[in-house]
């Protein structure tokens, strides 16, 4: 069975990026290459946070388009409630 990762990254700037990949440490690994998105490109290093398993990709992708559509408040409040430490 494939997983699905939608995850979240802590910048270099202090800045969140949410994304989605079937292989976080690889995915991680590109963004800190500077290969990964144009807005992690600038802002390396990158720092894993967060990573949810998903069954399905639709799932994957939906959390990661709630999360990038969210105020800054609201995604510390995500990640202070899933008790991961990034301040």
């Amino acid at each position: 069975m494939d997983s699905y990762y939608f995850y979240v990254l802590l910048c270099a700037d202090g800045t969140f990026y949410g994304g989605y990949s079937t292989d976080v440490p690889a995915r991680v690994a590109t963004h800190n290459a500077g290969k990964g998105a144009k807005y992690t490109k600038t802002r390396r290093p990158v720092r894993l946070l967060y990573q949810e398993a998903f069954t399905n990709e639709h799932d994957a992708l939906s959390a990661e388009w709630h999360f990038k559509h969210q105020s800054r408040k609201a995604k510390e409040a995500f990640l202070d409630g899933k008790d991961v430490k990034w301040r």
